[in-house]
């Protein structure tokens, strides 16, 4: 019997057709690489995230930048800042005056005279109290008609009317005062003139003008995040963010956070309940206590871009490739978010030193 080299050599064609050793290789290569791609799309774990941008905020209204309003109506006089000036709590920004200049001595004269009138009526009533009890003893006795006696009441009575329309004068003037005095514009706290809005001095101004943009300093900062509202109802507070900072370098490798670097970790304090105007919906991420701190200013600033990416339940990588390829939504966990051990795992391996 003839071996198969025997048989091969028979047929001297296919003899002489021969694979190269570099066309073997090639195969070889092509046929691992399937096997490695296959056992890498079911193997591999995926940590699939909900993607939003977003910006800086502070957490308190009152720290966010606001805008200083005339509290009266007037005209500029002076103005103590600039742009960029640095104030403290109770520093003058800027000083209006009424039309008149004389307008606040003519209103301290006036309060002297309603004082004036005020001590001469109630002189004039407790001597008008006198007469009644007079006159009501006299009546008592005899010695006095009722209508004395009633027309002394009547008088004091009249005193007390007056007297009565003196305080109400008083209290009208002193508003005046006040809002007189209140045309010294201060700086509510501790912050930043941002941009000063009024012109040179003799500009008038109406109540509630817009001054000047405030910003005050040593805000606890937080972060606004939109999301796409088919995500929303797998996202629950305590849920871990990886956040990108507007001008701070970072990589970021949205399945695998334990690769990514340069980012920063938060976690998902609040949900609004309703989509904003955009359609989408708001996320209010604070700094993970267990995580390193956010950059401080000037790095980033109220109001910097943020870009960030809530970490959600870990899939395959195939199983993920067949989501985005048919446009379906993340994939839902029954257990809770912050109690998910491949969560937990995977945000634990991602940690950076920063």
């Amino acid at each position: 019997m003839y071996n198969r080299a025997e048989e091969i050599l028979q047929f001297k064609t296919l003899a002489s057709i021969n694979a190269p050793r570099i066309t073997r290789a090639i195969a070889m290569i092509v046929v691992a690489a399937i096997i490695l791609t296959i056992a890498f799309i079911f193997y591999v774990p995926w940590v699939q995230t909900s993607y939003g941008t977003g910006k800086v905020i502070a957490l308190d209204p009152r720290d966010r930048v606001q805008n200083i309003n005339a509290l009266v109506q007037g005209r500029i006089d002076k103005v103590y800042v600039t742009d960029g000036a640095r104030v403290k709590k109770g520093d003058p920004i800027m000083r209006l005056i009424d039309n008149d200049p004389l307008l606040l001595s003519r209103l301290q004269a006036e309060r002297t005279q309603v004082l004036a009138d005020i001590a001469a009526t109630d002189q004039v009533m407790q001597t008008a109290r006198l007469d009644v009890e007079r006159t009501g003893k006299l009546y008592r006795e005899g010695l006095a008609a009722r209508r004395e006696f009633e027309a002394a009441q009547i008088k004091v009575g009249e005193f007390n009317s007056k007297l009565a329309q003196g305080r109400a004068a008083l209290t009208r003037v002193d508003v005046n005062l006040n809002r007189q005095s209140a045309q010294v514009v201060r700086a509510p706290r501790d912050g930043l003139i941002m941009r000063l809005f009024a012109g040179d001095v003799a500009t008038m101004v109406k109540q509630g003008d817009t001054l000047a943009s405030f910003a005050p300093e040593e805000s606890e900062r937080v972060v606004e995040l939109y999301v796409d509202g088919r995500d929303i109802p797998l996202i629950k507070p305590g849920r871990r963010v990886r956040l990108e900072f507007e001008g701070w370098p970072a990589i970021q490798f949205s399945g695998w956070p334990s690769v990514a670097t340069g980012l920063f970790d938060g976690r998902v304090r609040a949900i609004d309940a309703s989509a904003s105007t955009n359609g989408l919906f708001r996320l209010i991420i604070e700094p993970s206590p267990d995580r390193g701190p956010w950059p401080k200013e000037p790095f980033v600033r109220l109001g910097a871009n943020v870009s960030g990416w809530v970490l959600m339940d870990t899939v395959s990588v195939g199983f993920e490739l067949w989501r985005q390829l048919n446009d379906f939504p993340l994939q839902y966990d029954y257990e809770s978010p912050s109690d998910s051990p491949d969560v937990k795992s995977t945000v634990e391996n991602g940690s950076l030193a920063r």
